[in-house]
């Protein structure tokens, strides 16, 4: 969009705050930022974490990275712009979700750090919470259950993360889950644990 619109667009303050829902809720909303490579086990996680705020009446929403792509972000392929594009879009969508009062958690590789930083400065300082799920690259391989590895090695998908596209380790993440070494229940309690004592739930 280019400055001169730009310049004639007002954000517009909404009656009801975010500490409004937030009340109204009975938590606090945040970003829980799920990153890892393709097979690392951020979506199960994801969803699983979900299931138990569910359970405990909390609002909260998945935003997974295939099912943003089958939407949202259809137009957009895996070439360094349009994975900064993704990731920016998501960030936005998630900054809607924590001002609505909602717990979002999103589920992307969202390999680079300057990218992953961007959409930490769009919320409060503890409102995003970088969850790097970390599991061996072989130990993804071995899942697999999409094909994908297996096909980035044959050269049938390009820029592949963790093939032929680096990944960025996150530098300071609030929580690594050893997804390699832990079981999905271990997981969950962690995170579930941080969330409590940050005092938002």
């Amino acid at each position: 969009m280019s400055k001169e619109l730009t310049a004639n667009i007002v954000w517009h303050a909404t009656t009801v705050t975010k500490e409004d829902r937030q009340k109204r809720a009975g938590h606090k909303s945040c970003v829980i930022w799920f990153t890892g490579l393709s097979g690392a086990g951020k979506s199960t996680l994801a969803n699983a974490v979900e299931h138990e705020l569910h359970q405990r009446g909390l609002s909260s929403y998945v935003l997974d990275g295939d099912n943003i792509r089958h939407g949202l972000n259809r137009g957009l392929g895996f070439g360094a712009e349009d994975r900064k594009e993704n990731i920016r879009r998501i960030g936005e969508v998630a900054k809607l979700f924590v001002d609505a009062g909602v717990i979002v958690l999103t589920a992307f590789i969202s390999p680079f750090q300057e990218d992953r930083d961007l959409a930490r400065s769009l919320v409060e300082k503890d409102e995003f919470i970088e969850v790097y799920v970390k599991c061996p690259l072989e130990e993804c391989e071995r899942r697999d259950v999409k094909g994908l590895y297996g096909k980035a090695r044959a050269g049938e998908i390009g820029q592949f993360t963790g093939i032929s596209s680096p990944y960025e380790e996150p530098v300071a993440p609030e929580l690594v889950i050893e997804s390699g070494k832990w079981s999905v229940e271990q997981s969950v309690q962690t995170v579930l644990d941080y969330l409590q004592q940050k005092g938002i739930i």
